[in-house]
């Protein structure tokens, strides 16, 4: 079950720079899926256009679908219970924050080719500018950044930030 949260468009707000339009979701136990959180994803960027910002690059769509995939795979994956996610978008740049019950801290694992799983979170930190981890008495807020312009300092090659 989706049970929306908020929704501000910016005719809702005051038309300070720190307007942004927000989405929120929230699964019960056992019903969040990726195919639900790119879904939601889609739907909050194609809406969009139609509030005032101008329409996402389709490079930036596909990573905030891995992003968003990834993270909410991760959550039923590994912790019982709840889990939501909130998307905003600024002039800035994109966030997608997923929220769980666990209270453990994911941790980047090394690349290992062979290895069958466990490459979610590498590929979150790959497609954002910054992930931040807030640890909470009853969870975890994973929030990924995404630039919607690229960085003119940095190019990314290999998954590697170089400078240009």
């Amino acid at each position: 079950m989706t049970i929306p949260q908020r929704q501000y468009t910016p005719d809702q707000q005051s038309m300070e720079e720190d307007t942004a339009l927000r989405y929120g979701t929230i699964w019960g136990d056992g019903a969040a899926c990726a195919a639900n959180a790119r879904q939601d994803l889609r739907a909050f960027l194609g809406h969009a256009p139609r509030t005032g910002f101008p329409s996402t690059p389709p490079t930036l769509a596909m990573d905030a679908e891995l992003a968003a995939s990834e993270l909410v795979t991760n959550a039923v994956r590994h912790a019982p219970g709840p889990c939501g996610m909130t998307l905003q978008l600024s002039r800035e740049e994109l966030t997608i924050t997923v929220w769980d019950s666990s209270t453990d801290e994911p941790a980047v694992k090394p690349a290992d080719p062979r290895r069958i799983g466990g490459h979610g979170l590498r590929l979150v930190h790959t497609v954002s500018d910054r992930v931040v981890v807030a640890l909470r008495a009853t969870g975890k807020r994973i929030t990924a950044h995404l630039p919607l312009a690229p960085n003119p300092t940095t190019s990314v090659l290999g998954g590697t930030a170089v400078p240009a």
